[in-house]
């Protein structure tokens, strides 16, 4: 208690005597441990003994090892302080095991946020208890006063047109109140049973974010949802998390080195991923690297965080990534491939990439009555009758390349077609034996053929085709080419011998996929991209397959991020540094893992109970239930690279067909009730699967995806927890609001 010197005498308190009076006088002034009157505050004594107070505030009677349930990635180990039963602070654990004397250790882990989450435990603002909005509370208490029923309670206010309209449009505007536990449970309970009843299960839907943020607490929400046939929505995909490029190119799901082996790298590229920021408690081991000779280029379009700590600044426009990933391609496969051949870039993208495989070229006949040639799908050994292994096993899942040795067509070990049946035991492995992949054709007196390519960059958004040539070879009665010289044709990377279209260098403004041509894209200069691209790959030369990528979520953001991403991928894959310590994709999702992921799945997903469970990804979901396909003014032609395999169609029609054809689950998938449909198949006297099929082809029933306007294919009930969808992760709010919840939205655009 600080007090003034000038006025008056000291008291043995060492406060103004005057004052002490007057507080005692009007029973202000406390000795220690008495309350307040008001019962708000605690006064001390002034001097040393009020010490006590920070004293009390480091108190604590034990201290527990713990983590934060958020959606982070650092899973840092903290030791929380308790006192009676109460987080008093917290402060980061340091019994880590140790790396070694050679590298930087793991410890202290956390950040800030971390020091700070128990206040949030606490915090005034956390919501303790149910809250309903208002005007719904009020009618479904009327409606229970009534019917006394809470299903029909329920059925009474959903199925009356004002009444519905009535909370619905209210929605977004406050007016919560608080309700009690028992209330609120009963009429969610009532929603769920009255939807199941009258509209069948798969109206209902369930969200929650990654497991990782929790597996108990995501469990137990999923677990109810399938127990009554409820659809989970998936999770990643929808806040734009999954570079899906990543199951694409190597068929599996981020699974990236943890951080640690940052500082492995002899050249590391930040690439839409702000460590400091985003992987506080990792980014040591990037700005530690850098005191080893470690070089480090960023690209964002802004001077973020981990921008101070590189040695280059790649400052591209947002979105452009793809033409930048494009262009350093251009450049690595021209000086490395082309100009040169690099014994450890041929060895490993002849072992470890499809950069061999045959492709089919498809020939027809064009508008004008001219030949076009365009690459078709991969030539297995089942597509050629007498070939090597066509009378094998799974013989349609088995690529085929040229052996280097004897320029015959063989079947490496290895693929898919390997992988199950009996005649592939012993064979799905990368042991080549004594087969040596060609990686082109091009050789001296090679047939060479003209195939049209899309190219992307018209500013109109149309894909137009560009014509280069690329060597073949007969198989059969048809051509074919490799990858690899499908991709040198694609990037523009010319070679003698060959016509078409092609770039006359790097200076090139007009040639995709050149460093002049990114230029105008980026806006990055074109000298520094050749000259950080030639680095990179001479890098992963000189290391043995050490140079980085550290991607993020920056460059997944955006409309074809799979197409960004693989862009990117290809870098560290023709360069071979996929799968080695220092080297590859880090995607900054690295340590988000469910260890028990098997026990996890059979609980949450309760397959114990049935299966398959219902699953579907949000993107299409809410692609058709917030009406934003009306929206859409791009057709599947587009979208087809102008290929012109889905004339007239639009992306809904595509969706559609996916559900039709069962190559993607659709949830409500029937405009009739699950649970409706088993009943009327027992009726007509057949099995459920054939009544189905009967169905359908009668045109008695449809799949609701064909029209997700029509009432009985909305979905009715979307139960999330640990989620903030329509505030933090709707791509297209204001058609939720319209569409969705049917209250005052901002949508402005025209429907298509």
């Amino acid at each position: 208690m600080s007090t003034s010197t000038t006025r008056g005498g000291r008291g043995p308190s060492g406060i103004d005597t005057p004052l002490a009076e007057a507080l005692v006088g009007t029973r202000r002034f406390f000795t220690r441990g008495e309350v307040s009157p008001d019962r708000r505050t605690l006064h001390e004594i002034g001097g040393r003994r009020a010490d006590a107070f920070y004293r009390d505030r480091w108190s604590h009677d034990k201290v527990v090892r713990s983590t934060h349930g958020v959606n982070c990635t650092g899973s840092c180990s903290w030791k929380v302080y308790v006192k009676d039963g109460i987080i008093t602070w917290e402060a980061q654990q340091t019994d880590y095991p140790s790396t070694g004397g050679d590298r930087p250790e793991y410890e202290p882990r956390g950040c800030p946020r971390g020091a700070a989450f128990s206040w949030y435990t606490y915090s005034p603002t956390r919501v303790r208890y149910p809250y309903v909005r208002g005007v719904l509370l009020d009618l479904y208490r009327r409606a229970k006063q009534e019917y006394g029923d809470p299903v029909l309670a329920w059925a009474s206010i959903v199925q009356d047109e004002d009444k519905r309209r009535r909370y619905q449009s209210a929605r977004g505007k406050g007016g919560l109140v608080r309700a009690s536990w028992g209330e609120a449970a009963e009429m969610v309970a009532a929603a769920n049973v009255f939807t199941i009843k009258r509209w069948g299960p798969d109206r209902i839907a369930g969200f929650s974010p990654i497991p990782a943020m929790s597996m108990v607490s995501y469990a137990s929400g999923a677990r109810f949802t399938e127990l009554i046939g409820g659809t989970m929505l998936s999770f990643y995909d929808w806040y734009a998390d999954l570079p899906v490029a990543s199951p694409q190119m190597f068929g599996d799901q981020t699974d990236v080195p943890e951080s640690g082996d940052w500082w492995d790298a002899g050249y590391l590229m930040m690439w839409g991923s702000n460590v400091p920021l985003t992987r506080t408690p990792d980014a040591h081991w990037m700005t530690e690297a850098r005191y080893r000779g470690q070089k480090v280029v960023v690209v964002s379009p802004d001077y973020a965080e981990n921008v101070k700590f590189a040695d280059e600044w790649l400052a591209a426009q947002p979105g452009s990534d793809a033409a930048l990933a494009m262009a350093m391609g251009h450049v690595i496969l021209k000086e490395f491939f082309v100009d040169q051949q690099v014994e450890f870039f041929q060895d490993y993208t002849k072992t470890y990439t499809d950069l061999p495989f045959l492709v089919w070229l498809d020939v027809q006949e064009g508008a004008d009555g001219e030949q076009v040639v365009t690459p078709g799908k991969f030539a297995v050994a089942g597509d050629v009758p007498g070939g090597p292994e066509s009378e094998s096993e799974n013989a349609m899942w088995k690529p085929m390349l040229v052996d280097e040795r004897t320029d015959e067509v063989v079947v490496p070990r290895g693929s898919l077609g390997h992988r199950f049946g009996d005649e592939g035991l012993g064979q799905w492995n990368l042991d080549l034996g004594d087969v040596t992949p060609r990686l082109t054709l091009l050789t001296d007196g090679a047939e060479t053929l003209e195939v049209s390519l899309p190219r992307f960059d018209a500013l109109d958004g149309q894909a137009t085709l560009q014509r280069r040539g690329v060597p073949v070879r007969r198989l059969g009665d048809r051509y074919v080419t490799t990858v690899f010289d499908l991709m040198l044709a694609q990037y523009g990377v010319a070679r003698p011998g060959l016509i078409g279209e092609w770039p006359t260098g790097y200076e090139d403004v007009t040639g995709a996929y050149t460093p002049a041509w990114q230029e105008d894209i980026t806006a990055v200069p074109a000298d520094k991209v050749a000259r950080i691209a030639r680095e990179f790959a001479q890098n992963a030369v000189d290391t043995h397959g050490r140079s980085m990528i550290l991607m993020g979520a920056g460059t997944n953001h955006w409309y074809h991020s799979d197409l960004i991403y693989r862009a990117m991928l290809v870098l560290t894959t023709i360069t071979g540094c996929q799968g080695r310590n220092g080297g590859g994709w880090a995607h900054y999702v690295g340590q988000e893992k469910v260890r028990p992921l098997t026990g996890f799945q059979h609980t949450a997903f309760a397959l114990d109970w049935q299966r398959p469970p219902r699953h579907m990804i949000q993107t299409a979901y809410w692609y058709l239930h917030t009406s934003q396909y009306r929206y859409d003014t791009y057709t599947a032609n587009d979208i087809g690279a102008g290929r012109g395999a889905f004339p007239g169609k639009t992306v809904a029609d595509l969706v559609a067909q996916s559900a039709r054809l069962g190559w993607m689950p659709s949830y409500p998938t029937f405009n009739r009730s699950s649970i409706a449909l088993p009943d009327e198949a027992a009726a007509a006297g057949m099995e459920v699967p054939a009544y189905v099929v009967d169905q359908l082809t009668k045109g008695e029933l449809s799949f609701a995806a064909e029209d997700p306007e029509a009432e009985e294919n909305w979905p009715r009930v979307l139960m999330m927890w640990r989620a903030n969808l329509f505030g933090s992760s709707a791509k297209g709010d204001e058609y939720f609001l319209k569409h969705l919840l049917g209250t005052d939205h901002g949508v402005n655009a025209e429907e298509a």
